[in-house]
């Protein structure tokens, strides 16, 4: 068959696939170099044997988006074991951003809603009223160009992972979408950015509490505990690991409030035994002394600001947060991940490379000496962030929380 393609003996090669029943290996011979009636011929192949998704493959490959469509809405689908990579969901969404065409893409805006459960060609019932995974809606609205809409579908991708307690899938879906985003010069709505900051700062406090940093794990876990109803999977381990992390660190006053939120009816129960008395011991001997936060200067006016706040009172600016430690970028001490580009302070990422291995943003792989100070930190500090779009919600999982 190979000889027969170099020859551009199509027609034979084809019969030859035929008689051995080998199309699959005569099409990925022939690639994507060939004529539209040779994807025809396959695709009417696969037509004939059921095989819908390579009948829909090669039917958008011979540019007949009709039939491609008809065949992708009726390929196998399973929501279990759908990780955002289906093929046939995928060359879906190509095939209608190829042909523009209004009719076929609300076809398959419901049937990746799974409101098509009636409509006609789209196969079965019970495939086409299941919702899909939105990340294909997010990829049909940027290939779109319809900025808008892809920006508010992962508001909603980003909602329902972290609410369903998939952490560190949230947050590396939020990343690719937002680096997606930005890629395109489109603004991030800023509930996007906001889900990240608190992600990022969830896995930091995992990091730091691992490593011994018990201060720095306790000012990222303090972040999430205030926000934690974005939590909800596991707001009573969230809670006692910041406790015991304040308690710690010399976080004292944190230490007991958290404590005491704890032992509210509505969480006491749910409070591992072992952790119980300790918890009991806080509230009932409060020691609420703790020491202010040091501060550092605003990289946009120097102003004097706690080294975990992300907004200057001063300049009003909102401040970029630092990928290794949560805490505002240093102006004179500043760098970012070379495969990412999210910022970071110099000294703290070198620090942190001593030990680990990988970017905690991105999870690329880096060395010391991939890490360069940078000087001119303007393109940074002009993040497009857009507080002005927010979204609604759907999806499921569940990630354990780590004991730190």
């Amino acid at each position: 068959m190979q000889f027969l393609v170099l020859s551009r003996c199509l027609d034979e090669a084809f019969q030859l696939a035929q008689k051995h029943q080998q199309m699959e290996l005569y099409a990925e011979i022939i690639g994507k170099d060939a004529r539209a009636d040779d994807y025809q011929s396959i695709a009417l192949h696969f037509e004939n044997t059921g095989n819908h998704a390579l009948a829909g493959k090669f039917f958008f490959y011979a540019n007949q988006y009709d039939r491609a469509m008809r065949h992708f809405m009726q390929a196998p689908y399973s929501a279990e074991e759908d990780d955002g990579a289906n093929e046939s969901l995928n060359l879906a969404v190509e095939t209608v951003a190829q042909a523009r065409d209004d009719a076929l893409i609300q076809i398959l805006i419901d049937y990746l809603i799974g409101s098509s459960a009636k409509t006609s060609g789209a196969g079965s019932a019970s495939a086409a009223a299941v919702p899909k995974d939105p990340r294909y809606l997010f990829r049909l609205y940027m290939a779109l160009e319809r900025h808008s809409e892809a920006a508010r579908t992962a508001v909603i991708i980003s909602r329902e992972q972290q609410s369903a307690g998939n952490y560190r899938l949230a947050h590396d879906l939020l990343l690719g979408m937002m680096t997606e985003l930005k890629g395109h010069d489109i603004k991030v709505p800023a509930e996007l950015a906001a889900s990240l900051l608190l992600l990022h700062s969830y896995m930091l406090g995992k990091i730091h509490a691992r490593k011994g940093n018990h201060l720095m794990a306790a000012r990222m876990l303090v972040r999430v505990a205030e926000s934690i109803s974005k939590f909800p999977t596991h707001v009573v381990p969230i809670l006692t690991s910041t406790v015991i992390e304040c308690h710690r660190s010399g976080l004292r006053d944190s230490s007991f409030s958290y404590a005491a939120m704890l032992l509210r009816p509505e969480y006491r129960s749910q409070v591992e035994l072992k952790y119980s008395k300790k918890l009991e011991a806080i509230v009932r001997r409060p020691d609420r002394s703790q020491e202010e936060e040091p501060r550092t200067p605003c990289p946009v006016c120097d102003a004097p600001l706690p080294e975990t706040a992300l907004h200057c009172h001063a300049c009003r600016s909102q401040l970029p947060f630092c990928i290794i430690t949560g805490r505002h970028v240093l102006k004179d001490n500043f760098t970012a991940c070379p495969k990412c580009n999210y910022p970071a302070i110099y000294a703290e990422f070198l620090l942190y490379l001593d030990t680990e291995k990988t970017c905690p943003m991105c999870s690329e792989a880096l060395e010391r000496a991939d890490i360069a100070r940078i000087t001119d930190i303007s393109p940074y500090m002009s993040g497009l962030v857009d507080s002005n779009q927010t979204a609604v919600s759907v999806v499921e999982g569940e990630d354990e929380v780590a004991d730190v």
